[in-house]
């Protein structure tokens, strides 16, 4: 399969799947847009693996022969010479090209899979400091990957500040899917946090989260935590050139919305998926693009 062939599958599946991020990777030029969709194309196999329906032996033992294949793909890259055995595969194919044309941090891809592992075997999260590991994992992890596509002059000062604004995001995806979480038997919200405030995460016989007399200031008090961590992270966008800063205050900036919304209105992460409407999203996206703000 030529890279060509494989990147359109890739991006095919960056704009059907990627329904936040789509609005940012289509800013960024060709070349950049095409190693970033191959980027997600594989974080989205890696994430897909751990959310399906598998038993978690069966998804333990598969990812695992991701890490091995990222694993022999990485190998390549460094010695410069494309592997038989990744051809037929069309998002290995399209992210060795990507490595190949820009410093993409391969073993970031390990970190994501040790983020997916831990979902699968059920790990519950301690303290705050715990939770942050998962994030750094499962999304500052994709934030350095992302940097690589970007490659701007300053990577080691740039580096950390994209790894806090993953961790930004993904606390923000872990309030906005607080419901559906717990329906497949997951909780993030650190113990010490649920015991702080008294609050247990748990369903009603409607499926929706059972009512908690603080839960909306536990809400609260995590959605105030994630500003601070996107406060950090966004201080990355001045090193970016226009097109990736642009690109990354999109994504930054529909969920940063996003979580404005929870702040308001904690209680609505109960019973249901808060997101964006799709002229929203297309707003910050042609703000980030002539602003190049969040």
């Amino acid at each position: 399969m030529i890279a060509g062939q494989a990147y359109r599958a890739c991006e095919e599946i960056t704009r059907r799947e990627a329904r936040n991020f789509s609005y940012g990777i289509r800013l960024l030029p060709p070349p950049k847009r095409r190693a970033l969709s191959a980027v997600y194309a594989m974080a989205r196999r890696i994430d897909d693996l751990g959310d399906g329906d598998l038993p978690a032996s069966d998804k333990l033992t598969r990812l695992a022969g991701v890490r091995r294949q990222l694993h022999r793909l990485r190998a390549c890259v460094e010695a410069g010479h494309p592997a038989a055995d990744l051809e037929d595969d069309f998002v290995l194919t399209a992210l060795a090209d990507a490595a190949q044309r820009f410093p993409i941090p391969l073993p970031a891809f390990d970190e994501l899979i040790d983020g997916c592992e831990a979902d699968v075997v059920g790990r519950r999260y301690k303290t705050f400091d715990d939770l942050v590991w998962y994030c750094r994992c499962v999304a500052g992890s994709v934030g350095r990957l992302s940097l690589g596509v970007f490659n701007p002059p300053d990577q080691a000062t740039a580096a950390p500040l994209a790894d806090t604004l993953g961790i930004a995001l993904q606390l923000t995806n872990i309030l906005r899917d607080l419901r559906e979480d717990r329906q497949r038997g997951r909780t993030y919200l650190p113990q010490e946090d649920l015991d702080r405030f008294g609050c247990r995460i748990e369903l009603a016989p409607d499926g929706d989260l059972a009512e908690s007399e603080r839960f909306a200031d536990l809400v609260r008090f995590e959605a105030e935590r994630a500003e601070t961590w996107y406060a950090r992270g966004l201080t990355l966008l001045p090193l970016l050139d226009r097109r990736s800063r642009a690109c990354t205050a999109a994504m930054a900036g529909i969920y940063h919305r996003l979580l404005g919304q929870i702040r308001a209105d904690p209680d609505a992460v109960r019973h249901q998926r808060l997101s964006l409407p799709g002229k929203q999203k297309l707003a910050v996206a042609a703000r980030a693009l002539t602003r190049g703000v969040a």
